[in-house]
């Protein structure tokens, strides 16, 4: 019939060579940026926690009230 050809170890190679071609691409932020985007990120996660927290006191007192 006919004969079948293993190409798996070349797809391998060429797929670890163009995983390390886009790794390369990859532009990584200095530590500067990173902290300024970590304090941003924390600073908007408390307040939304205050603001949810508040709500939450203020929608169980009205219901408390009411009821």
């Amino acid at each position: 019939m006919g004969d079948t050809v293993n190409n798996e170890g070349v797809q391998k190679k060429s797929f670890f060579k163009g995983l390390k071609a886009e790794f390369k691409k990859i532009v990584w932020p200095d530590r500067q940026t990173v902290t300024k985007q970590t304090v941003a990120v924390l600073a908007v996660s408390i307040a939304l926690g205050l603001i949810i927290a508040i709500l939450d006191l203020i929608i169980t007192f009205g219901l408390s009230f009411i009821l």
